[in-house]
């Protein structure tokens, strides 16, 4: 179970560049952004492809409602829904500096399709009730055992995806953390996930599945 967060101590630089010429920017400013993970250099850009079309999982306009429902923009008060861009900006402050973690909140099979680069895959399962070693993931996101409770002054702040706004795997991840005691300020939800993501051009990675 805790081998999940084998890649937690990562090394990780993001810089912005532009070493070549790009038609299709993250930003005006932002040709893309260049990751230092662990040694190994990723680059988050955008397919320069102007006539690229989604197809596969990705391109289903419509799923079966319940379960895949459309999700609200608030899923939970006091934790913050955030977009694209704060998803890089977070790679290059928090988990740069070792103290956050991006999550990939879907089950196995899906994260070693595709990932958000820098991500750390967390099934939501693992952070239910039921899994009875959740208080061991949690204290291995930073909380400390204090008499009869957790102290989560330490505990990483945590944004947590899965595949999109219809997808209920980062929310249900997000309650079982808020049910654990964590804090809801330390707690951030990319709506968007992988769908949005995808959609967008972004880079994806293939994560290793070898543990």
């Amino acid at each position: 179970m805790l081998r999940l967060f084998s890649s937690i101590a990562i090394g990780l630089c993001v810089c912005f560049g532009a070493a070549q010429a790009q038609d299709v920017k993250i930003t005006d400013n932002m040709p893309e952004a260049v990751i230092d993970l662990n040694g190994t250099t990723v680059t988050i850009s955008r397919i320069q492809d102007t006539e690229n079309l989604l197809t596969g999982d990705f391109a289903k306009t419509s799923r079966p409602c319940p379960p895949f429902c459309i999700h609200p923009m608030t899923i939970e008060d006091g934790v913050k829904t955030v977009g694209e861009l704060e998803v890089i900006d977070f790679l290059s402050t928090k988990v740069a500096a070792g103290s956050g973690l991006l999550i990939d909140s879907r089950v196995p099979d899906f994260f070693v399709r595709g990932a958000i680069p820098g991500a750390i895959n967390v099934p939501f399962t693992t952070l239910e009730a039921s899994n009875p070693y959740r208080t061991d993931i949690i204290k291995a996101l930073g909380a400390v055992e204090i008499g009869g409770g957790l102290d989560f002054t330490n505990a990483l702040d945590l944004m947590l995806y899965c595949n999109g706004p219809w997808c209920d795997q980062s929310p249900r991840a997000i309650r079982g953390l808020l049910e654990a005691g964590y804090p809801a300020e330390k707690l951030f939800y990319y709506r968007g996930g992988v769908q949005d993501w995808v959609m967008l051009g972004l880079t994806t990675v293939t994560p290793s599945n070898d543990g």
